[in-house]
């Protein structure tokens, strides 16, 4: 415990250390593969923070729970989405006896009741170099979060209580702070009197309202009645302004971690100089393309250090270069204009418009005060997708009609990168299909000879989804599960695949395991496997972390990634029973 205060302690007393940077609860460093992610190839990272868990799970609001109103300010209800303490406990055991950390493990937790709070300090305490008590989320339950923080009495009570039951605990406890109160340092002055070791500020601002510009619709989706809080760059001055009244109020020697709307080294340099020992870097990441965190990350740092020394910094690059100036996750109102039924629980919706989508990319589509989640698309012009119901969202998709409206917001990823081929094995299963023409389309303009295998649930009657154009391509077979799902892998055993032969696999993970498997046995090569992991995703950003196959976005790579990679960095993702 001391080695970590040292670490943090009164840093911003010295300009002269190194800046240290941390990420921040709930956005990037939310996986397991994501925290060695940062741990080993984003050094410029010092202190890396887990999402906040529970005691039980708990699956969150649901989506849309992140939104960007106007370019780099963000709206967010996750909800605290969280596998709860047995699955998190357990994942970072393995973490620890896998990997020997650079970096210190910061593990955030949330509950409402000091009970709860004190299972899980006692808990993590093996795993964590230092605790964070969520005391500052402003769009969870009753209990949790902000209706803890704002109460002063109330925030010193759990403080006192927790720290007496684990005084026998290792791990510094550092108590995060919300700003949504008119005298922050007052609360920050209470729960370091009542034995914390650290403070942690702010979490995002808010709640409120978030409004689509376009629909005029409100975004978010929760039981708080779409209120979301506050975070990128619109709430930097609200954290500089909590940074400058807790470092007054509680004196130097406390150690505080300062983060909220921090994108660039000037404004870490500025929290630095307001009382900083560390600055987190959060919704940020959000407007970087993950290739490029390393970079960004460094250059932050840099550009920060050489500021608080009064060094020039000319020869740093500006880690604005790596920002993107516009907004990602911008709504696009569409229309209707044909609406086709396929057996018994398939639609094809095609809509106004059009988006130049590469083979790897997806959109979200979007109905207001019903959800979002992300398709495929089946074609660029006109705009098309094929939606297969599975649950209330698809549900309400299917029940549209010509005319209505359906709001898109994308595309998101990036185009498949690979290795041209005189032959191509394309396999999909299920509405998998949507990803096949664009995936054609490249493969084509490569010159490259093509054998399409499509199983589909439904009993094809005449035609199978997509037959027309994709028969164009190639040699293309359509196959009935008649009753057994999975049925044409069966074909895998005996078509002809040659020499030079690249396999694009697409549809549930389970489906591509297996086919990989018989692929592989066929002395296809794990360079020319490639599987299409559409893995859910809550933003499209890089924010939430839930598409990470092994330390790699989907959101942001791509789809598309090759089976050595996935064997090496996923090897969970290629497992069946």
């Amino acid at each position: 415990m001391k080695d970590v205060l040292r670490t943090l302690g009164r840093r911003h007393l010295d300009c002269s250390k190194e800046v240290l940077l941390t990420t921040v609860s709930g956005v990037a460093s939310t996986k397991p593969k994501l925290i060695t992610y940062f741990d080993t190839k984003v050094p410029s990272i010092g202190i890396i923070t887990t999402k906040s868990f529970q005691v039980e799970v708990n699956p969150g609001n649901r989506e849309p729970v992140i939104c960007e109103t106007q370019t780099g300010n963000f709206g967010n209800s996750v909800g605290l989405r969280n596998p709860g303490l047995q699955q998190a406990l357990y994942e970072l055991r393995m973490l620890r006896s896998e990997h020997t950390f650079n970096a210190l493990l910061n593990v955030s937790l949330s509950a409402n009741s000091i009970e709860d709070f004190i299972t899980l300090v006692k808990a993590f305490d093996e795993v964590a170099d230092l605790v964070e008590l969520n005391f500052s989320c402003p769009h969870a339950s009753v209990g949790y979060g902000a209706s803890i923080g704002c109460d002063q009495a109330i925030a010193a009570e759990y403080v006192r209580a927790i720290k007496e039951a684990t005084s026998c605990c290792k791990a510094p406890l550092f108590v995060k702070l919300t700003p949504n109160v008119e005298d922050i340092g007052s609360i920050a002055k209470a729960v370091m009197d009542s034995g914390a070791d650290g403070l942690v500020a702010i979490n995002t601002v808010g709640p409120i309202v978030h409004l689509d510009p376009v629909s005029g619709m409100p975004i978010l989706q929760n039981k708080l009645g779409g209120k979301g809080g506050c975070s990128g760059k619109q709430i930097f001055s609200a954290a500089l302004h909590a940074v400058t009244a807790i470092r007054h109020a509680c004196g130097d020697a406390i150690p505080l971690i300062a983060m909220g709307g921090v994108s660039t080294g000037d404004e870490v340099a500025l929290l630095v100089q307001a009382g900083a020992d560390a600055v987190g870097i959060g919704s940020a990441l959000g407007t970087v393309d993950q290739q490029d965190w390393p970079s960004y990350l460094y250059a932050v740092k840099t550009e920060a250090e050489a500021l608080l020394r009064n060094v020039e910094t000319s020869r740093v690059r500006h880690s604005t270069s790596f920002i993107k100036h516009e907004r990602q996750m911008a709504y696009e109102k569409h229309v209707v204009t044909a609406f086709e039924r396929y057996g018994k629980d398939t639609v094809i919706i095609t809509l106004d418009g059009s988006l130049d989508c590469k083979a790897g990319q997806f959109a979200f589509l979007w109905l207001p005060t019903i959800g979002e989640k992300p398709f495929s698309v089946a074609h660029n012009k006109p705009l098309t997708f094929i939606i297969k119901k599975r649950g209330p969202f698809s549900e309400a998709l299917c029940n549209l009609s010509v005319g209505s409206t359906l709001y898109v917001r994308g595309l998101y990823g990036a185009q498949l990168q690979n290795t041209p081929t005189k032959r191509a094995l394309l396999l999909a299963g299920g509405t998998g299909v949507a990803v096949l023409p664009s995936l054609a389309k490249q493969l084509k303009e490569q010159g490259t000879e093509m054998t399409i295998l499509i199983g589909t649930s439904e009993a094809v009657a005449s035609k199978a989804l997509l037959e027309d154009e994709l028969g164009l391509y190639g040699s293309f077979t359509c196959v009935s599960d008649d009753g057994r799902p999975g049925r044409v892998l069966d074909l895998l055993d005996t078509i002809e695949l040659g020499n030079e032969t690249a396999c694009y696999l697409v549809g549930p993970e389970i489906f591509m395991a297996i086919a990989s498997r018989k692929l592989l046995g066929r002395n296809i090569e794990e360079t020319n496997l490639y599987l299409s992991m559409e893995r859910m995703t809550l933003c499209g950003i890089g924010m939430c972390g839930e598409c990470a196959c092994g330390d790699r976005l989907t959101c942001r790579w791509g789809t598309f990634m090759r089976y050595d990679f996935l064997r090496q960095e996923a090897s969970e993702l290629l497992a069946y029973d």
